[in-house]
Formats: structure tokens, sequence, C-alpha cells
């Protein structure tokens, strides 16, 4: 491609949509389209919401500075697909009737390959990719025993923004991201830590709805007898079991809110239940990095942190008194998955990474 690539990046999110164009590297256009949640349940299944999306989010984009035909690519936020290798892959019909038929789950997730492949046919000649999505699975083997043969432990992470700072870090230190071992620390709404071994995520607790710290607002790893007893006692609806661990746990359960500032903040000004709390999923954090380190027989190169919460010193110092001794550790703030998406679609198009193809 020229020096002009021009990217289109779709990321949708439960109640928003949000829309970039990369020139290269560059953001040249940024949007956050909000949706009301009550036009959003109007709709059956999330993916019944993609034309809906589809249509708004052309509609911006026309009225934009930007002209449409000028797009070279367009790469949505991967869903709930089959468990696949980390990489660029071209959306294709087997991948839009997955999604469609939503076999693998629901999530807003699953509408960035479709709006994508839509929006890219409007388009004179540009390609739909997804990157790097949640369902990413490098495991080795040894990785997927869970304790019982019906059970086996599945690989759901923070793919997208894991992988791009492993490698946006190997490259800072004037390395591949192949030749390193990692152990990379997600902290957001969902906690992810994985052992990234020369350019393979090999092992990584089950962020969704499994094992690893509590988080903001997910239980994690919780003691199995109790939660049987609490789950067959008759109280409780699946679907109140769920929010437990899902949406309403960690944080959410012990303090009611799911703010890490806000929690910060009361710990700071004297309050000891909010200090203890944060002062528990740091200690559960670092249990992980810990748990990680053997996965890698102690051969660490790094450990890197991101993410949301990793904006506050005060919680990443908590954390690295733990496990400083592990390894050298490096904190990058925040996440951005848009300029993650736009990368790899860049690279794509230069044939410097394989567009792979959905089986």
């Amino acid at each position: 491609m020229g020096t002009n690539t021009r990217i289109l990046v779709i990321n949708p999110g439960s109640t928003s949509t949000k829309i970039a164009i990369y020139q290269q590297e560059k953001v040249i256009f940024l949007k956050t389209i909000k949706h009301a949640p009550e036009l959003l349940r109007k709709f059956e299944k999330i993916t019944d919401q993609y034309e809906y999306r589809k249509n708004i989010i052309y509609e911006e984009l026309k009225s934009a500075d930007v002209p449409v035909e000028t797009i070279d690519a367009v790469i949505g936020r991967g869903g709930l697909v089959k468990p696949i290798a980390s990489g660029v892959y071209r959306v294709n019909e087997t991948m839009r009737k997955d999604l469609l038929e939503c076999k693998r789950g629901e999530h807003a997730s699953n509408l960035g390959a479709l709006i994508a492949h839509d929006i890219a046919k409007m388009l004179p000649s540009a390609d739909a990719f997804i990157a790097d999505p949640v369902v990413v699975d490098e495991l080795q083997p040894l990785a997927r025993y869970s304790g019982h043969p019906l059970f086996e432990r599945r690989s759901i992470f923070h793919a997208l923004n894991q992988k791009a700072i492993a490698r946006s870090h190997a490259k800072s230190i004037m390395k591949k991201y192949e030749d390193l071992n990692l152990i990379v620390v997600h902290l957001g709404g969902g906690i992810t830590v994985g052992a990234h071994q020369k350019g393979k995520v090999v092992d990584v607790n089950q962020g969704l709805d499994g094992d690893g710290p509590f988080s903001p607002e997910r239980s994690g790893s919780l003691p199995v007898g109790q939660l049987l007893k609490v789950a067959f006692s008759g109280l409780y609806s699946y679907e109140k079991m769920a929010e437990m661990i899902i949406g309403k746990g960690g944080m959410m359960a012990y303090l009611g809110t799911n703010d890490a500032y806000v929690a910060e903040r009361e710990a700071k000004d004297g309050d000891e239940k909010y200090l203890r709390v944060m002062e528990a999923m740091a200690y559960q954090v670092a249990k992980e990095i810990g748990a990680m380190a053997t996965v890698l027989k102690g051969v660490v190169d790094g450990i890197l942190i991101t993410g949301g919460i990793a904006n506050s010193k005060w919680f990443c110092n908590m954390i690295i008194e733990r496990v400083y001794r592990i390894a050298p550790v490096y904190v990058y703030p925040g996440q951005d998955e848009m300029g993650a998406l736009a990368e790899n679609a860049l690279l794509a198009l230069n044939g410097e990474i394989e567009i792979k193809e959905y089986k």
C-alpha cells in the first residue's frame, strides 16, 4: 500500500459504537456514537442491532470531512467466534454465519465483523477484517486441564490489548515479541493475566466468567463447595447467580461500586473496608502473576501492567511490591483498542503479517 493508507475502525460496545479513520498510524476522525438503552432493548438479540448500527455509522462517515471512497480497509472488533490463533482474519461467510447464529454467545463485539463486512461492500475496494478477538486460543495442552473432564479451561481474555502492549513493549526495548517471555496484566472491568511465551499466550485466566483475580465487577475464582451450596439453596435463579459472577461480583459485590477511582479515593480517605477490598484485589492479581511465572519456569523478561486501572500508581504499587523480584515491571496505563486494530490492519495490508482465513 501507499503512504496514505486509510483504515476505518469499528468497535461496538453495549450502549455505544466507537468509530475512527486512521491515515497510516495517525487518527484523522474519531467518534463515539451513543445508543439509547431503551432503543436497543427493542432488538431481541444483539446481532439484530447490526443493520441499525451500520446505517448510523455510514451516515456519520458521510457527514465527516473524510471521503469514504478513500478508505482501503475496514476492521472491526472481533467477537465470540470459535477459538482461533492470534492474528488478522478476513471476514468471510463462515465467520458471519457463526456470529449471526451466536453459536458461542452473545456480545456487542459480535457486531464488529458484521458491520465491517457490510460497510466494506459499500466501498470501491476495501476489505473487511477482525484482529485478536477475546477468544484467541494459544493455550498449551497442560493449561486446558481443569480437574474434571467435563470442564475444560478455555482461553477468553483481553487478547487485543495484551498482544498490542506486548508488541509495543518489545519494540521499545528493540527486541522481537517472539523472542521474549512476558507476563501481561490487563486491569479493567475484568482482569486477565497472560503468560506470553515467545509470542504465544500459553496460559491465561478465563477473565469473562471463570478463574483468576476478582475485578471491579467479576467474582473470579470462588470456593466451589460454597458456590454449589448457594446455587442449590433455592434462593437464587440461574440469572441471579450469573449476575453474582459477572456484572455484580468483585468490587461491586463488596463495595456497591465498580469504579476503581471512587474505591481508591475512599480508601485513601481512611475507609478501612474500601482499603481492604482494594488490597485484596491487588493481592489476587499478584498471586496470578506468580502463578504465570511458574508457567514460564521462572524465565520472565518482564511484567507489563496495562488497562484502565493501571492509571492508578497507588494500586499498581500494591501489585509491584509483591512481584518485582520476579522480573522488571513496566506500567502502560490505559488501552488503545482503536489504535491496536488500525495497526493490525495496516500491517496486514502492507504484507508484514499474514491475513488468515477463518474456517
